[in-house]
């Protein structure tokens, strides 16, 4: 199971499961790269 990303700006999430992931990774996009959208098996491709 995949639980972190660190964005290319330098920004680390860390989430509880998968599903916690994609949903910190998707918030964190909206709020700080607006237009910058990933759907979840593009965000766990490059999770670890």
């Amino acid at each position: 199971m995949k639980t972190r990303l660190t964005c290319p700006c330098g920004h680390r999430i860390t989430a509880v499961d998968e599903d916690d992931l994609v949903s910190q990774t998707q918030q964190h996009l909206a709020e700080e790269h607006p237009g910058h959208e990933y759907d979840r098996e593009q965000i766990l491709f490059i999770a670890s």
